[in-house]
């Protein structure tokens, strides 16, 4: 049995049946799952080229050519005695690293620890030019000195997942700055412009007459010239950089290098739960840099549906895990908070420490374990008596503002974000409303449900909530 396979057994028989909201399962989670994540992945003997390259491919999108030709390089460098090196890029185009960068990142903690050379890149000529991967418009012109102030504290952001000690730390301008015009238009001269015109992102700011610079065509060309300086054998990067990774390999197979397997990441959404991808600027996201509370209030923030998808790709939580906290949050074993507060603990101590993460769990609780719908200010009100004979649907969506149409009241049902919630005493009862739900009347909808006299009756969509005065 390898040392992974022994801790999962143990997390196993710890998630089978124990009580997942008791602190003192949680602690012992997290103390399995900490020492995950130094643990030496790097013996051929304990995991085998094969299983490895499915560690990785369990959490990716594309890995390309193929995880078998993964394997055969990670068996060939071993036997050869070269060093397997994993190229992960980021343009320091903002000040703030947060947790959708960290999906990658995390993927190339574990290639670290398999034995894997990580370098990791930081763009300070690429920036100037502006990734347009998915952008509607150019991307404002980065100064210098927007640059440097921007990088200072990228290093320290990401050391909690990559060790530098064992990792490179360079600067793209290290061989960028130092390329002729010739070299560029020898490469570019051999790139053909159908690969660049591939791009859906391109193909509609030019039909709408939206600008898009030479500069930006050319991108990918500059950033895959990283991957020759570093003869780079794996690269990562979220799934929106496909196209990018993909002219890489053209331009290392130009320069006649053996070209990179690629490897991208699902992109996360972001903690509103609406289908957009973490963003800075929507407002949506968790900063490496923000404090362990916020870190963890934030994700106890998270719409339910958000659970799963986050344990897959911010902790270092199996498959097998996960299903069987899945299995017992559908049999009703487990309470969707109580999975939701273990997430966020994995987050703040894969951040800063499992002590820390109990100390953020504690002061949460402290904060909001009595927390009381009846305590908030100005929640809308809909009295019953008057729109008993309204279906859920139109109640939400035009009585209540909530949603744009009764379709995204649909969808947030079957997200489960629809919910009625009784409170007594602080105390809260809540129940998961269906997609079936938002056809019936809400008089329906209540009496199932039940109520009696002292019991105060909320409706929540999605992080709304409204109060139902009988």
């Amino acid at each position: 049995m390898s040392r992974l396979s022994g801790s999962v057994t143990r997390v196993m028989h710890i998630l089978d049946g124990a009580d997942l909201g008791a602190d003192y399962v949680v602690s012992h989670l997290l103390d399995e799952t900490t020492a995950r994540r130094s643990l030496d992945l790097s013996d051929l003997s304990d995991l085998s080229p094969q299983e490895q390259a499915a560690l990785v491919e369990g959490r990716a999108i594309n890995l390309i050519p193929s995880a078998a030709v993964l394997a055969e390089k990670i068996e060939a460098a071993r036997t050869e005695g070269h060093r397997f090196v994993i190229k992960y890029g980021i343009d320091p185009t903002s000040p703030d690293v947060h947790l959708g960068h960290a999906v990658p990142i995390i993927i190339a903690s574990r290639l670290q620890r398999m034995g894997h050379h990580v370098v990791f890149i930081i763009g300070d000529v690429t920036a100037k030019i502006g990734d347009p991967s998915g952008r509607s418009s150019e991307r404002p012109a980065l100064t210098d000195e927007d640059i440097a102030r921007n990088l200072s504290t990228y290093q320290q952001q990401v050391t909690p997942f990559i060790d530098f000690e064992r990792a490179d730390l360079r600067f793209n301008g290290e061989w960028l700055n130092k390329v002729s015009l010739p070299q560029l238009v020898e490469i570019l001269a051999r790139v053909p412009v159908s690969m660049s015109l591939q791009r859906e992102d391109f193909r509609t700011r030019i039909a709408e007459g939206q600008g898009l610079s030479i500069a930006e065509f050319v991108y990918s060309v500059v950033m895959a010239m990283d991957s020759v300086a570093i003869t780079a054998d794996v690269e990562l990067g979220g799934v929106d950089q496909l196209l990018n990774l993909q002219m890489c390999r053209k331009v290392m197979e130009i320069s006649e290098q053996t070209p990179e397997v690629v490897i991208t990441t699902p992109l996360i959404e972001g903690t509103d739960g609406t289908g957009s991808k973490m963003s800075k600027s929507k407002g949506n996201y968790v900063g490496l840099t923000a404090t362990p509370d916020d870190v963890y209030g934030r994700l106890m923030s998270i719409p339910d549906h958000l659970t799963e998808p986050y344990l897959q790709l911010l902790t270092e939580w199996t498959d097998d895990e996960i299903r069987v906290v899945t299995k017992r949050l559908e049999e009703g074993t487990a309470h969707p908070m109580a999975v939701k507060r273990i997430l966020a603990g994995e987050v703040v101590a894969a951040l800063h420490g499992p002590d820390v993460a109990v100390a953020a769990r504690a002061e949460f609780t402290a904060r909001f374990s009595k927390r009381s719908f009846g305590d908030t200010q100005n929640l809308p009100v809909v009295s019953l008596k008057e729109h008993s004979e309204d279906t859920l649907g139109a109640l939400i969506s035009r009585t209540l503002d909530f949603a744009p149409s009764i379709s995204a009241v649909r969808r947030v049902a079957q997200q489960k974000g629809l919910r009625l919630i009784r409170e007594a005493d602080g105390e809260q009862q809540t129940t998961q409303l269906t997609e079936a739900s938002v056809q019936q009347a809400l008089g329906a909808v209540v009496s199932e449900v039940g109520a009696f006299e002292g019991v105060e009756l909320y409706l929540k969509v999605g992080r709304k909530v409204a109060r139902i005065d009988a």
